[in-house]
C-alpha cells in the first residue's frame, strides 16, 4: 500500500505559522511588501477545518517542496445552495455529495489516478457521527451521494475508505461558487465539444469546437448531465474527465506547478472557497500536494470512472471495481482498453483535430552472424510497479489524451 505524505494536525496558530512559512517562496519572487500582505491575506481566508479521525497516519510536516510519499485525497462536490446566492435553484433532497472523486498519487510520484464514483451508486454507508449533534448514526445500504448529508465530510471519507480499502487522510468539500472561482483562478480551461450541448437545467449551451471556460461557464459545463452523452450521471463523469485532463495539461504546460506565485494565488482561492480536513487546511499542504504532480508524465495520470452496472434506480459496483481497488492499494499504474471509451453511449469521442501518430515501420531484421556473442535481456527491475491492464468495462482517459464531449441537443432529450 502506498505510504501517505506526512502532515500534522492543525491548530489556528500553527496554521498561520504554516502560512508564513509558505510565503517565504513568494518573497523570493514578489518582494517583502507583497509577501507581508500575503501572510495577512491568507490568515483571513482560512476556514475552520474538519477532523476525519484518521490523522494518526500522518507524521511531521513537509517543507514547501513536493510532499514526501503518496497521497490519497478525496474531493467532494456538494450540491448545497447555502450561501451560494441565486441562480442554482432550490435544495430538493438536502445536502448531497453530487461529486465524489479520489485523487491517488503514487509514493514515488511516477503516476496518479483520479477515480470518480457515480452519485447514484449503491454502497454500504458505515456508522457515522452526526457533526451537528454528535449522534451516532447506524450503517445502511444506500446511494453514495447520501453520505455527506448523513454525516458530513468524515462520513463520505469513511464510506470511500470502506469501499476501496484505502486510508484517506486528506479531504475537501467545495460548493458551486467555489468551483467557479477555482476555474477562474487557474486562468480557464479549454474543452473540446464534438456535438452541440443544450441543457436548460444548467444553462449550458456550447457549439461544436474548442471553448475556454472559466467562472460560471466552467461550473455549468461540469454540472451538465442532460446535455452530454446519454443524459446520465455516467455521461456527466465522462464530460468532467474532458475538463480535468485538459486542466492537467494546462497546469503542466504553463508552468503553474513550478511557479510559487501562481500556486499561492490558486491556494488562496481554494482556502477561501473550500472546507478542508485538518490535515489539508493550509497553503503549505495544498502547494506540497500540487507540486507532487509537476513531473508526472501526463500519460501516467489516469481519470477512471468507478465501474458499475445499472440496478433499479441506481447503479452498483461490478467485479472490475475490485481490480481498481487493488491497483490503488498496491500503488500500481493502470492502462485502459484502447477501444472501451469509444463503445459506450455515455462516453466521449477522440479529438479529430489532434494529429494521429502513425505506428513506426519495423526495419528488416539483419542477417544473424552465428559467431556473434548472444545478447542477454536487461534484468527486470523488481522495484518497478506492475501495470494493471483494465478490462473493457472500465472507462476513462489519461491526461495525455485530448477527447471531446459528446453533446446532446433538445431533440435528443
Amino acid at each position: 500500500m502506498a505510504r501517505h505524505g506526512r502532515l500534522e494536525k492543525s491548530s489556528p496558530w500553527r496554521t498561520i505559522a504554516k502560512v508564513a512559512t509558505a510565503v517565504v517562496g513568494v518573497i523570493a519572487v514578489s518582494g517583502v511588501s507583497i509577501a507581508a500582505y500575503a501572510v495577512w491575506d491568507l490568515s483571513q481566508t482560512i476556514k475552520p477545518s474538519v477532523t476525519l479521525g484518521n490523522e494518526s497516519v500522518l507524521e511531521g510536516l513537509p517543507d514547501v517542496g513536493a510532499i514526501d510519499g503518496g497521497v490519497n485525497l478525496l474531493v467532494i462536490g456538494s450540491d448545497s445552495r447555502e450561501g451560494q446566492g441565486d441562480g442554482y435553484g432550490e435544495d430538493e433532497e438536502g445536502t448531497l455529495n453530487d461529486v465524489t472523486m479520489l485523487l491517488h498519487i503514487a509514493e514515488d510520484h511516477s503516476h496518479a489516478a483520479v477515480v470518480s464514483f457515480p452519485r447514484d451508486m449503491y454502497v454500504d454507508v458505515p456508522e457515522c457521527t452526526d457533526p451537528q449533534t454528535g449522534e451516532e448514526l447506524s450503517a445502511y445500504n444506500g446511494k453514495i451521494n447520501s453520505s455527506l448529508g448523513r454525516g458530513g465530510m468524515a462520513c463520505v471519507v469513511k464510506t470511500v475508505e470502506d469501499l476501496t480499502g484505502l486510508t484517506i487522510p486528506f479531504a475537501g468539500v467545495v460548493q458551486f461558487n467555489g468551483v467557479a472561482n477555482l476555474a477562474t483562478a487557474v486562468g480557464g480551461v479549454e474543452v473540446c465539444v464534438a456535438e452541440r450541448i443544450e441543457d436548460d437545467h444548467t444553462d449550458t449551451y456550447l457549439d461544436p469546437g474548442t471553448h475556454s471556460l472559466s467562472g460560471l461557464q466552467a461550473l455549468q459545463f461540469l454540472r451538465t448531465r442532460h446535455g452530454v452523452g446519454d443524459g446520465s450521471d455516467l455521461g456527466r463523469i465522462s464530460n468532467q474527465q474532458v475538463y480535468m485532463s485538459s486542466l492537467a495539461r494546462t497546469l503542466q504546460s504553463d508552468g503553474t506547478l513550478t511557479d510559487p506565485v501562481k500556486l499561492f494565488g490558486i491556494a488562496k482561492v481554494a482556502l477561501a472557497n473550500m472546507t478542508f480536513s485538518d490535515s489539508l487546511g493550509s497553503v503549505v499542504n495544498l502547494v506540497s500536494i500540487a507540486k507532487a504532480l509537476k513531473d508526472t508524465d501526463l500519460s501516467q495520470i489516469a481519470f477512471v470512472q468507478y465501474p458499475t452496472a445499472y440496478s433499479g434506480d441506481g447503479v452498483v459496483p461490478v467485479e472490475s471495481a475490485q481490480i481498481i481497488n487493488l491497483a490503488l492499494q498496491e500503488d500500481r499504474p493502470v492502462v485502459f482498453d484502447a477501444e472501451a471509451q469509444n463503445n459506450v453511449s455515455f462516453g466521449t469521442v477522440p479529438d479529430a483535430n489532434q494529429p494521429v501518430t502513425e505506428a513506426p515501420v519495423e526495419p528488416e531484421a539483419p542477417v544473424e552472424d552465428p559467431e556473434a556473442p548472444v545478447e542477454t535481456e536487461a534484468p527486470v527491475d523488481p522495484a518497478a510497479p506492475t501495470v494493471e491492464a483494465l478490462p473493457s468495462d472500465v472507462y476513462g482517459m489519461t491526461a495525455a489524451e485530448s477527447r471531446c464531449s459528446s453533446g446532446r441537443t433538445f431533440a435528443d432529450q
